[in-house]
């Protein structure tokens, strides 16, 4: 028996002894209630604030320590089935997902402009984690100011030069020659190569960085984008549950001197792996000739909200590296977003695709409001449909 207990029997202990005890005794009092105190707040910081929660994280603490550097991102299917962050601020369960940003040093306000409205407008609820993209370091000042309007995690990764920069084997002499000939004929980014870099990164790559590896789903988010309607539940939740993989607000028309022999590199690779093509898939979005052509519409990529084993499954891989072997991202101008919209399109089901309507989302010069009134009235939306792009286009899937 502890000597602490405050027991009283007068044969065996003094008057000095019984006080003794109880001072113990309450001693013992207070400091269990100050445990519980500082357990119960831990409790309640780790279910409301996401930056909380990840700085006590397990993951977080053992990343300081050298013994654990190796096991930090070796699994994304070990972090799929047990994420670090499983509940949102409302205390809700979380996707294994994560907001993503590819920006320059030169774009922190417009970027920060950006964040703001998606945090202030969806993910205050929520708290996942953003991950920031650079080709070269992020300044001091990016990275402190943008930390100062997300509350919860953040990350900023450096892009290896072998997924950004033009591939050695490119023959910039040919390339040059169509970079001129589009500059020739008033193409859009038609002269640039950095350009053409973000294409090539946005179409293959990107899913590939350590700070994305561990993630299953991503909502892209580009600077200067505008959201204008409250999101009150959670896109990735809702995209898992009902089988979805690639979700689009905007659909509109590639320029046809961009993407000259993209349908045919398509074409070829589909003719050499038919077991790729998905039942039930989109080609009559593709093409309105059954293939024959590709009709140039394409999902606006800068928004997209999309399962990543999509990208990282065997038929986009292979389809990649195929287009990737034609030098389509430098010897004419492909982007990400028709390359994205034939993976999707070809690989994935037409029910897996969806048309986020309720979500009021823009991009010079372009935007996207919910087609309905209730939803505009109870998401407190400041756009008009009136000004929406495609509204009928956006109905293409239903072809």
């Amino acid at each position: 028996m502890s000597s602490w207990l405050p027991i009283y029997h007068p044969e065996r202990f003094s008057r000095s002894c019984r006080h003794r005890a109880c001072k113990v005794n309450r001693t013992a009092f207070w400091a269990f209630l100050a445990f519980t105190v500082v357990i119960t707040l831990h409790s309640l910081l780790r279910h409301t604030r996401p930056d909380y929660a990840h700085l006590t994280s397990i993951s977080n603490i053992t990343a300081h320590f050298q013994w654990a550097a190796d096991a930090s991102h070796n699994s994304s299917a070990a972090l799929d089935s047990e994420s670090e962050y499983e509940l949102g601020t409302n205390g809700t369960r979380r996707a294994n997902a994560v907001l993503l940003m590819l920006a320059r040093n030169s774009e922190l306000e417009s970027a920060m402009t950006s964040v703001k409205e998606l945090e202030e407008r969806f993910n205050k609820r929520f708290g996942y984690p953003w991950v920031f993209l650079n080709e070269v370091p992020f300044t001091q000042e990016f990275k402190e100011q943008m930390s100062n309007v997300i509350a919860g995690p953040v990350s900023f990764g450096l892009i290896p030069a072998e997924h950004w920069y033009q591939p050695d084997w490119i023959d910039e002499e040919k390339a040059a020659a169509s970079r001129a000939q589009m500059v020739a004929e008033n193409v859009v980014y038609g002269g640039s190569v950095s350009y053409r870099n973000m294409c090539r990164f946005n179409s293959g790559f990107f899913y590939r960085h350590p700070l994305v590896r561990r993630y299953k789903w991503y909502w892209r988010v580009e600077p200067n984008v505008h959201f204008h309607c409250d999101t009150d539940y959670d896109p990735f939740l809702f995209m898992e549950e009902n089988d979805k993989v690639y979700g689009f607000t905007i659909t509109l028309y590639e320029w046809p001197k961009t993407v000259a022999t993209l349908w045919d590199a398509v074409k070829e690779f589909i003719n050499a792996n038919p077991q790729y093509l998905a039942p039930n898939n989109s080609m009559d979005y593709l093409s309105i000739d059954g293939g024959a052509n590709y009709d140039m519409c394409h999902f606006w990529s800068n928004f997209e909200i999309a399962n990543m084993d999509l990208w990282r499954g065997e038929a986009y891989s292979s389809f990649f590296e195929h287009l990737e072997s034609k030098g389509g991202f430098y010897y004419e101008r492909w982007g990400d977003a028709p390359v994205h919209s034939i993976g999707a399109g070809l690989f994935a089901r037409k029910d897996q695709i969806h048309f986020f309507d309720d979500i009021g989302y823009q991009h010079d010069p372009f935007q996207h409001c919910p087609r309905d009134a209730a939803v505009r009235r109870d998401r407190n939306c400041t756009c008009s449909p009136f000004a929406s792009f495609g509204e009928f286009l956006s109905l293409a899937l239903e072809r």
